[in-house]
């Protein structure tokens, strides 16, 4: 039996150790991929700290897959054997629960998430349900892809299925992981594009990026900057500090959005009224389906957004994991097996 590298937790709040295994085999409707690059999300914690229903230990992290189809099940169909794929937080549908039955997939009662519910890509190989492969460009490079099926398609998704059209105000909150993808693909998307971070360093990246404004918000009032401009149809929330993402709010102009992509557990303290005037609204967005990822990835080619990454080996990952967990990872710790 061929064998294989894996990066496991095996107990909740545990290490991550290096492990060798057997390299399973696919069974119906699964795709066997050989990982080549991992990126490594804060939501990796889920698996590390078993802080989320179905984690089962020990666990392979991971949800930010990039690598090639190395065999596939019996029944798989519209897949072949050396093809280059993605695989993210959607790791497949029921088809049977409520939202699926209406077409929400990515609202499956029942979603398996790899690297959560199931074994991820902190590892050589993978075993995934074949509806959640992604194709992956030839122009887009693995460790590129990877941080795209989680931190991109969550931001790119949530932009364009926001309420937003070309030309309108859209501010991204949080210039880190996911923000500083918003802030990309929301200049590319056509939107006058804000940028909102804390600290005056942070303007050139901003600009870089593409945002046509920068607001420090440690040393003017966001929602105050944003009302000057008239103010902003979306704001992407890409942060978890709930006192931050509530001193935004009042930037919001009429029927405005405030789209939350940044989870966090406290509460967010915006007054209900705040919401009567002026129509506003405040949203959640998850994810998106392997078809979104395809979409995320085939955009990202087109215009050109890449993500800002730094690369460490497979049998480093404790050390790129506390890189991203401290803040320190500039701005996406990817995972790369040698493949």
């Amino acid at each position: 039996m061929a064998k294989m590298r894996a990066v496991q937790v095996s107990e909740a709040g545990g290490l991550f150790e290096l492990v060798e295994r057997d390299v399973p085999q696919p069974r119906r409707d699964e795709a066997l991929v050989r990982v080549h690059a991992c990126g490594i999300c804060h939501s990796d914690s889920f698996a590390k700290d078993g802080g989320y229903p179905g984690v089962s230990f020990p666990v392979v992290p991971g949800h930010e897959i990039a690598g090639e189809i190395a065999a596939l099940g019996e029944g798989v169909q519209g897949w072949e054997v050396g093809q280059r794929v993605g695989v993210g937080w959607f790791g497949g549908n029921c088809g049977y629960c409520e939202p699926c039955r209406r077409g929400d997939l990515i609202g499956c009662e029942n979603m398996e998430i790899p690297g959560v519910t199931s074994d991820g890509g902190y590892a050589d190989y993978v075993l995934v349900n074949a509806h959640a492969l992604a194709l992956v460009p030839d122009d887009l490079a693995d460790v590129d892809a990877a941080p795209l099926m989680c931190a991109g398609i969550t931001t790119y998704n949530a932009l364009r299925q926001s309420g937003a059209h070309g030309g309108d105000l859209v501010a991204i909150l949080g210039l880190g992981g996911l923000g500083h993808l918003g802030v990309q693909f929301a200049a590319k998307l056509g939107f006058r594009t804000v940028a909102i971070a804390r600290g005056a360093e942070k303007a050139e990246l901003a600009q870089k990026l593409g945002a046509e404004r920068y607001i420090d918000s440690t040393a003017e009032d966001p929602a105050e900057e944003l009302s000057k401009l008239g103010g902003a149809k979306v704001i992407l929330s890409t942060i978890t500090n709930a006192e931050a993402v509530a001193a935004t709010f009042g930037g919001l102009g009429q029927r405005g959005e405030l789209v939350i992509v940044g989870a966090s557990m406290e509460p967010l303290g915006i007054a209900p009224a705040a919401l009567i005037g002026g129509n506003k609204s405040i949203v959640g967005h998850a994810s998106g389906t392997s078809r979104d990822s395809e979409d995320t990835l085939s955009f990202s080619v087109l215009a050109g957004v890449r993500p800002m990454i730094e690369t460490l080996p497979l049998e480093q990952a404790s050390e790129a994991y506390e890189k991203m967990i401290s803040g320190d990872a500039r701005f996406r710790m990817v995972l790369t097996t040698g493949a």
